[in-house]
């Protein structure tokens, strides 16, 4: 009798190449790549360096998205010489390994998790890791997809293997109707909060229940996205009929036979019934508020009705003291209410909430209403082919009319690489991933929501319920 195995251990078992020792170490055959020009360079210097070839192109896909402008006006030149040199060495690395690139200019460009999904490159099945973390987006489509480092970027392109150690597994299984006006972003946000920011560390995770197989393909990448907040080292979600309706069509998805063959093995990918997982997590949606994070850590979050945590009641020393340092940072008291800190910027962008459904949304909140004068808002959809789609919709409209800076797409103020920067003290609610010290600019602050919280509180001028802009609430 075979041993009940999950889907993650089905998949790495199809493309393991080698194993390399009895505890979990193998060759382990990767099926795709994404590379932008921010973790790339010293990769493909390595291969100049040692005179290789880059052992498939057409496996890989390069973007620019992390150092560009996204101001309105769209133009091939970087902000800055640094910015510029980086976009220049990623198009002679594409010329010169034959790897197709989509440039500033190209209209396919945009963040690389946004851009991948939309062209149909990823597929159920496959293991697809890249330069960033967040790769793991792509779990959302039944991929095993994982961030690797500078020198597992080069390993890979002279080789499309990859040496790999196993993971355990985690299932976090949502299940129940969710309240109206809660997202993804609040539920993936809750699960960070429960675990910890170490809590999936040496985990690959599995999304399942009802809750999140309700949701759109769009939401799920959310979720897939953010749980390597927790320190996940991969997600998965198995594929269902949505997965595939997603796929179906896209510029680089199968055609024909192809199609149809590929279809019916997809069907074939989730968990057995009884396969057993390393760890556990059950939530029920009813249970899950909207989100906001407090602190400089995705896991220093709270409900929007909630007040700013005492770090006394806190047991554990080693996060007393984080909770301390990250008080001091943001600038909050105890016991201030999240629905009552003033915001000076409002963000909505990033893999993690720029494409259309996440603008559909936040433009609703937005509709007949004005952003609040003491507050500068941008909005970055994910990709050009999500903001032509916006524009043809009239929700960047909406956006305009109430006050948003309509911009051109990029990684943006998610990281402030490039010319969208907080200044020192400046407070913002922001729709991305990450909230440390100095992510969005040296001393800026960073409250974490959902795109349609952000909005909200871009209308207030302070963090708020968004809930009571919704109709049903």
């Amino acid at each position: 009798m075979k041993t009940p195995r999950t889907l993650y251990d089905k998949i790495i078992d199809a493309h393991t190449v080698r194993t390399l020792d009895d505890k979990g170490l193998i060759l382990l055959y990767v099926d795709r790549t994404i590379l932008n020009e921010y973790t790339s360079p010293q990769a493909f210097t390595g291969l100049r360096k040692a005179g290789r070839k880059v052992w498939n192109p057409k496996a890989a896909l390069m973007v620019v998205d992390h150092v560009n402008s996204t101001a309105a006006h769209r133009t091939d030149r970087m902000p800055d010489a640094g910015g510029q040199r980086q976009v220049e060495y990623f198009a002679e690395n594409a010329r010169d390994f034959g790897i197709e690139l989509f440039d500033i200019l190209d209209k396919r460009q945009g963040i690389e998790h946004v851009v991948a999904p939309e062209q149909g490159l990823v597929m159920p099945g496959m293991v697809v890791a890249a330069g960033d973390s967040h790769t793991t987006t792509y779990g959302a489509l039944g991929a095993v997809a994982f961030g690797i480092g500078t020198s597992d970027i080069e390993h890979y392109l002279a080789t499309q293997t990859l040496v790999y150690r196993r993971l355990k597994t985690m299932r976090v299984s949502v299940t129940g109707p969710p309240a109206v006006g809660i997202t993804s972003k609040d539920i993936v946000m809750e699960v960070i909060r429960r675990i910890g920011a170490d809590g999936a560390t040496g985990y690959a995770v599995e999304f399942a229940g009802d809750t999140l197989y309700a949701m759109s393909v769009e939401a799920r990448m959310t979720v897939c996205t953010m749980i390597v907040e927790a320190g996940a080292r991969g997600a998965v979600m198995a594929p269902d009929e949505k997965v595939i309706a997603y796929i179906r069509g896209r510029p680089r998805a199968p055609r024909g036979a192809m199609w149809e063959s590929a279809v019916e093995s997809w069907h074939l990918l989730k968990s057995d019934a009884d396969a057993r997982f390393d760890r556990e997590l059950k939530i029920d949606a009813a249970d899950v508020a909207p989100m906001v994070t407090w602190g400089t850590s995705p896991d220093q979050a709270a409900t929007i009705t909630d007040v700013v945590p005492h770090p006394e009641t806190q047991i554990d020393v080693t996060r007393r003291k984080a909770d301390l340092r990250a008080l001091e940072y943001m600038g909050l008291m105890p016991g201030t209410p999240i629905a009552s800190i003033p915001i000076s910027h409002a963000f909505i962008g990033s893999c993690t909430n720029s494409r259309i459904e996440d603008l559909r949304d936040a433009a609703q909140v937005l509709d007949g209403r004005k952003v609040a004068q003491n507050v500068r808002a941008i909005v970055v959809p994910g990709s050009t082919q999500v903001r032509t789609q916006a524009e043809t919709e009239g929700i960047s409209q909406k956006f305009i009319d109430a006050g948003f800076e309509w911009r051109q797409s990029g990684c943006s103020m998610c990281l402030a690489m490039n010319d969208d920067v907080l200044k020192p003290g400046d407070r913002c609610a922001s729709s991305t991933n990450r909230n440390f010290e100095g992510r969005q600019g040296a001393g800026a602050r960073t409250h974490l929501m959902s795109p349609a919280m952000v909005a909200a509180a871009a209308v207030e001028g302070h963090i708020t319920d968004v809930r009571k802009f919704r109709s049903g609430a």
